[in-house]
């Protein structure tokens, strides 16, 4: 593992007011790091945030918070505006996937081009030698010669899948201190310390839509109409009539509203026909998922008589697979058929502990 020598080193580390990036730059601090506390004002609109409800990262109390840690820790302290990156790279991308019949994963594409690329580039530019997160993921430059992301030292909290996306470049600046712990250990720290969010609770949802109602969000935000159609079977045999197709995921059960007599699935979302298709169970289970997008990480050609492990989405615990690259798509045959590989979700390909690759789905194949 690389050493690296602390004195002098300038750390900017992005503060949600939270206990993970509050322990996150106590411990950088204590490494010997000179640490400058950071919130990305991220929020579209002041009026639209209720600061005792939002608890997440775009909340307005997550400015309260992190300043207060900032003061307890002794470390500078500022807000950075980013409203404009993340409104034209997260917000447009979320509302233009979910209308084309995808699922997008808005914490991936956060990541890759809001709290990396432009805070980065901000910190960089300022003097920063690193940047830094509370993230529960590890990163190793390895012995040839690239830099990866490793699991955290707990499976519970691991969250190395929403980081697959990250550059070369975008690694060997960042610092990730509480990937070598566990969160009750993170915890334990935040009272030994004495900081006051130590019990503050995780933020689960997506933070620009606070009441959970993507669909909602996206009809409030978009220019374009969302009209119901047509539930169909794969043969096309009209079952009843959705909402919209913004409504609908693959392999969702609930929320329906058909009674056919056995349980139903999406198995599909047709956009160009404005129609949701209704199977079983049996039709979301996929031998092969088809990616693009690809991102190498820890390699930079895949070994296709190797067998890795890859995620398809963010709580999949793995599966067995090969891989194969084709007219510069990458195919993931799976020793099993994986359920509900979901279209713009992504696949995360680990070698080991380490994340090898990754890329965004298109679909799944029998």
């Amino acid at each position: 593992m690389e050493i690296i020598n602390k004195l002098d080193k300038k750390v900017v580390i992005g503060m949600s007011g939270g206990v993970d990036s509050s322990v996150a730059a106590y411990l950088l601090k204590e490494q010997g790091y000179d640490v400058t506390g950071v919130t990305m004002q991220i929020w579209q609109n002041d009026k639209e945030y209720d600061p005792s409800l939002e608890g997440g990262c775009c909340g307005l109390s997550a400015v309260d918070d992190a300043r207060r840690v900032a003061e307890m820790l002794d470390i500078p302290y500022y807000v950075m505006n980013f409203r404009k990156e993340f409104e034209e790279r997260v917000i447009k991308d979320f509302i233009n996937e979910y209308t084309k019949g995808r699922t997008p994963n808005p914490c991936i594409m956060c990541n890759r081009y809001v709290k990396w690329e432009s805070l980065l580039n901000r910190s960089l530019s300022i003097g920063a030698d690193y940047i830094a997160t509370g993230h529960y993921a590890r990163i190793e430059h390895l012995k040839n010669g690239r830099y990866t992301i490793k699991n955290s030292v707990t499976a519970a909290k691991d969250q190395t899948y929403a980081l697959y996306n990250l550059t070369q470049d975008q690694l060997s600046h960042t610092l990730m201190p509480i990937g070598e712990y566990t969160k009750d250990e993170v915890r334990k720290i935040a009272r030994d310390i004495g900081l006051y969010v130590a019990k503050k609770p995780d933020s689960m949802e997506i933070c620009f839509v606070s009441d959970n109602n993507y669909a909602g969000f996206i009809e409030e935000n978009s220019d374009k109409e969302i009209v119901k159609g047509n539930f169909v079977d794969k043969d096309g045999n009209i079952l009843g009539t959705h909402n919209g197709i913004i409504h609908y995921t693959i392999g969702q059960r609930k929320g329906l509203g058909l009674s056919l007599g056995h349980p139903a699935f999406v198995t599909e979302i047709r956009p160009e026909t404005n129609e949701v298709v209704i199977g079983e169970n049996a039709d979301i289970l996929k031998k092969t998922v088809v990616c693009d997008n690809i991102n190498y990480m820890s390699v930079t050609e895949i070994d296709t008589d190797k067998i890795y492990n890859a995620k398809i989405r963010y709580n999949h615990g793995g599966s067995k697979c090969k891989l194969r690259i084709e007219d510069g798509r990458l195919y993931a045959d799976f020793i099993e058929p994986v359920r509900a590989a979901t279209p713009g979700q992504a696949l995360v390909v680990y070698d080991g502990e380490y994340v090898a690759l990754g890329g965004t789905i298109i679909e799944g194949i029998d």
